[in-house]
């Protein structure tokens, strides 16, 4: 099954960052047969947990016939990272990358690759001779991946590898929330020319369903006190409507029209059936009128510094 843009508006996609976090053990591959079972597309990277997500999905694929195995391969996406010593990300690295993606995972193609948080380069060294791009494109010109897709955070500098064209699919994180949507025109943008879009984090991180404890962060980040009050607001307005705080922090990602695929990270079998359960769960429309009257968001993020990337 090739990657493909049709017929999956606002399809759930599973994240594995912590898959293999605290090891190769039972309890990881119990979560990789889990994803792998749910049929839905699964979101990986080189760089995850050192390597050991993509090494446990590749566990898990190998126990399963060969037509399972071709199929459930295919919903896997992921990553191509920088050379985790020196920092390099240059064709070479993201060859080797692949390369190792591939072995771990036990396949030979991948649907789509993306790269990865591409910080240690500029832009222009990424599409450089020799640079990021230019590895990435020869491996879909070889057929080893069908799609080459940018991963990354902030806007101004997911933007201008949007805007090369050289792409066909953009992942954003954080920045098509409830806090914060400073990615709506980047997305749309790449709606334009076709891209697939993919948002990740809906929950900035995990605010959005565990509340504003004393610890609380927003990508990455701790939140200010702003936020803290807004936060608590919108879990009293989900609690006085009867409705999970994470159904409606995720509705307004799989409903949009700028959005193919919704990413949401799992780190065991029960959080798969919860984000199931949030998914399918009826929310009225009262309850946006309710959010909306908590006023403005002040959200954490400040891409400014990427701004000219």
């Amino acid at each position: 099954m090739a990657f493909s843009n049709e017929s999956d508006h606002g399809a759930l996609v599973l994240g594995t960052s912590s898959l293999g976090a605290r090891g190769v053990d039972e309890a990881a591959l119990e979560t990789a047969r889990a994803l792998i079972g749910s049929g839905l597309r699964i979101d990986t990277s080189n760089a995850y947990a050192d390597g050991r997500s993509e090494r446990v999905l590749g566990l898990a694929l190998a126990k399963l016939d060969s037509a399972e195995r071709d199929v459930a391969a295919s919903r896997v996406i992921t990553k191509v990272d920088r050379d985790p010593d020196t920092g390099v990300f240059d064709a070479s690295r993201v060859r080797r990358s692949c390369e190792e993606s591939l072995e771990r995972l036990g396949v030979d193609h991948i649907s789509l690759l993306h790269l990865h948080d591409p910080y240690t380069v500029t832009v222009d060294e990424a599409f450089g001779p020799g640079g990021a791009v230019e590895g990435l494109l020869q491996l879909k010109q070889e057929g080893i991946v069908d799609a080459i897709g940018i991963a990354a955070g902030p806007v101004p500098l997911v933007r201008r590898y949007v805007d090369s064209g050289a792409f066909d699919a953009v992942l954003c994180h954080n920045r098509f929330t409830l806090v914060d949507r400073s990615a709506s025109d980047l997305f749309a943008a790449a709606k334009d020319l076709g891209m697939t879009v993919f948002n990740a984090a809906p929950f900035g991180g995990d605010l959005l369903v565990r509340g504003p404890r004393p610890d609380a962060r927003y990508d990455y980040r701790p939140i200010g006190d702003a936020l803290r009050r807004w936060t608590a607001g919108f879990f009293r307005v989900c609690t006085s409507y009867d409705i999970s705080p994470a159904a409606a922090a995720l509705r307004p990602s799989t409903i949009s029209p700028i959005v193919d695929h919704t990413v949401v990270g799992v780190s065991s079998p029960q959080r798969i059936a919860e984000l199931l359960t949030a998914h399918s769960e009826n929310i009225p429309d009262a309850l946006w009128s309710a959010i909306d009257a908590l006023g403005p968001v002040p959200s954490p993020i400040d891409d400014t510094e990427y701004e000219g990337a």
